[in-house]
């Protein structure tokens, strides 16, 4: 089967088209994507401004004329942090269905953790145990673990990288005052959910996924993406640790400039690393691996297996 999954983060708006059969790996066969970034350009109130639902709606009717040129048979949409938070998110929801005839799937954040988490497990399979995975994304970051392809606790937090950064570092780059602040922020905030986490007991894999983990990686020294998805990645926690008091000194001009850093995410790469930073700390996590897999993927395999189901 060639399946569209339409993906509308809070960064990217994403069109992949992949060859997918249940039990089978898969394959890529078409990307299709735009810098849309909701969570930064958001009104005051956090809606979604004029121009963006506008775009927004453009490019998924230009997606379906991709879908269609590449024989795309079932196609799946979902939205997630920043359309679900939104005030007008629900407008904006409507704005689609009737324009492009498309009903997009608002994911919980819980939903995000979850299904990100069963990508990870089918990627690095059941001889790794007990998982802990993490997923800093846009508008939220996610964190699930468990032993099974279904996580024991999955939960979200309103820290996202583009979040944070819009939140909380304004300067280019951010007074010192600043950024310490933020830190103690996102302490904070991650402190109060992590119980959840811990009490099944430690984990025997610790995965992240994400543009800015893979991004944090890269600049750590890991293989550069045209390496291809099944060479090794990993950030330990000293990276992590030693990114952050650089970065904090660095402009955006400067940080495009790093190793697999492009140009529009570049001013989200120190909050990204805050939180990862945090997150690593205190759930006392000394290295995780890079996952090529994450929440796209999830998805896919999610309708692979109803479908599976309602043929069997």
């Amino acid at each position: 089967m060639r399946l569209g999954v339409i993906d509308i983060g809070s960064n990217t708006v994403h069109l992949l088209v992949v060859d997918a059969y249940s039990g089978a790996h898969p394959l890529p066969a078409h990307s299709h994507k735009i810098e849309l970034r909701l969570s930064e350009g958001m009104e005051p109130d956090g809606s979604i401004n004029v121009a963006q639902a506008r775009r927004l709606v453009e490019f998924v009717g230009e997606c379906l004329e991709l879908a269609k040129e590449q024989g795309v048979e079932d196609l799946v949409a979902f939205a997630t942090s920043a359309v679900r938070e939104a005030p007008n998110g629900d407008a904006v929801l409507d704005r689609v269905r009737t324009d492009t005839g498309v009903d997009l799937e608002v994911l919980s954040g819980r939903d995000e953790a979850r299904l990100t988490f069963l990508a990870v497990r089918r990627w690095f399979g059941w001889s790794s145990g007990r998982l802990l995975v993490v997923d800093i994304g846009g508008g939220s970051l996610e964190l699930a673990t468990g032993i099974d392809e279904e996580p024991d606790a999955a939960i979200s937090l309103p820290l996202g990288a583009g979040r944070v950064t819009r939140d909380h570092l304004g300067g280019d780059p951010p007074a010192p005052a600043l950024v310490a602040a933020t830190r103690t922020h996102v302490r904070a905030e991650l402190a109060r959910l992590l119980r959840p986490l811990v009490t099944g007991g430690p984990p025997d894999r610790v995965v992240g996924t994400s543009k800015t983990l893979r991004s944090l990686a890269r600049i750590s020294g890991a293989a550069p993406r045209g390496d291809g998805p099944y060479v090794p990645r990993a950030l330990t926690r000293t990276d992590v640790a030693a990114l952050v008091g650089r970065l904090a000194t660095m402009d955006s001009a400067r940080l495009a400039r790093l190793p697999g850093v492009s140009p529009s995410r570049a001013p989200q790469l120190l909050a990204g690393a805050l939180v990862a930073e945090a997150a690593l700390d205190l759930l006392r996590v000394d290295r995780l691996e890079i996952c090529p897999w994450a929440l796209r993927e999830g998805i896919i395999l999610r309708h692979l297996d109803h479908l599976d189901h309602r043929v069997s």
